[in-house]
């Protein structure tokens, strides 16, 4: 028995990768076991350090950060679904004139980063004469960057689906909205979802980027407790606390995401029409049928095959 892709492992090898997942595991918990270490040493878990936490003044702020970096991931997360439907249209148009323009637009916000992106629209736009919130500049650097790398999601997802979907919608008259809308979109999303959702908690994750530009997002927030001498400067206690949050929203969304795919394989498993090509009619096998086809209703004995009257296959 092989494996598609390559041989299945022996006796000798799976000992050998048992061994190597052994040895892994136990490096990676010594650079764990080393790094907690190195916090001691140097007094990160001091209770002076952690008495900034002890105050609910400090947790509303982290709340209120919480919300604002929910705030800017909502907004952004909106408007990157959106441009990527828009420019993944254009880019599968089969006008030259829409396709290469847009094709162009995708790289372009692609290569730029989106921390300078936000530095260009907050610290740029103002020499024009154009000042801009930190929220919309980071919802926009957001929304730019992460819209045209869901357009080539959404590309390849479309380009990867079998001919005869697309063939088989102008066959019943669609036109090639009706086919990228009711056929190939959806597919295309249910198959690309678990990318998609990864690029969402890159978004999610890309907020942090706001705190250069002086919005109140967690890092924003984490930087500023880090940086409180009166208390010891507990950077360390502050990043592990708005970190912490940071996983948690990032595991959320994942769950979120988890849930709404295993409701669409539901809702496709619903929808699957039942082939009758595939039900049995009684005990008779697919040959003893095929040899009835050119046999009058009623048929029976010899002329029949000795099975009597069958019913008819659907249609």
């Amino acid at each position: 028995m092989s494996s598609v892709l390559y041989d299945v492992p022996g006796p000798k090898a799976i000992a050998r990768n048992r061994i190597l997942a052994v040895i892994t595991a136990l490096l990676v918990l010594a650079g764990i076991a080393w790094v907690i270490w190195r916090f001691a040493v140097t007094g990160q878990f001091t209770a002076k350090k952690w008495e900034l936490f002890t105050y609910s003044s400090i947790w509303a702020l982290f709340g209120e950060a919480t919300l604002n970096t929910l705030a800017a991931f909502a907004a952004a997360a909106v408007g990157a679904l959106v441009l990527g439907f828009l420019l993944a249209l254009g880019r599968l148009s089969d006008h030259a004139w829409v396709r290469v323009p847009v094709g162009w637009i995708v790289e372009i916000l692609r290569a730029i980063p989106v921390l300078i992106f936000m530095m260009l629209l907050y610290y740029g736009l103002p020499v024009v004469g154009i000042k801009m919130e930190p929220y919309w500049a980071v919802v926009i650097a957001l929304v730019a960057y992460n819209g045209s790398v869901l357009a080539e999601v959404i590309r390849a997802g479309v380009e990867s689906l079998p001919r005869g979907q697309s063939e088989a919608g102008y066959a019943i008259g669609l036109r090639k909205s009706g086919v990228m809308a009711f056929v190939l979109l959806p597919q295309a999303i249910r198959a690309m979802m678990p990318v998609i959702v990864a690029q969402l908690v890159v978004t999610l994750k890309d907020t942090a980027l706001g705190f250069i530009i002086t919005y109140h997002e967690l890092l924003y927030l984490v930087k500023l407790l880090g940086s409180n001498a009166v208390y010891g400067s507990p950077l360390i206690p502050a990043a592990i606390v708005g970190g912490s949050i940071y996983v948690a929203l990032c595991l959320a969304l994942s769950y979120i995401a988890r849930l709404l795919e295993k409701r669409l394989k539901r809702q496709d498993s619903a929808l699957t029409p039942v082939d009758p090509m595939h039900h049995p009619v009684g005990d008779v096998t697919d040959t003893q049928l095929i040899g009835l086809q050119n046999v009058p209703d009623g048929g029976s004995g010899a002329e029949g095959g000795g099975f009597g009257r069958l019913p008819r296959r659907p249609r």
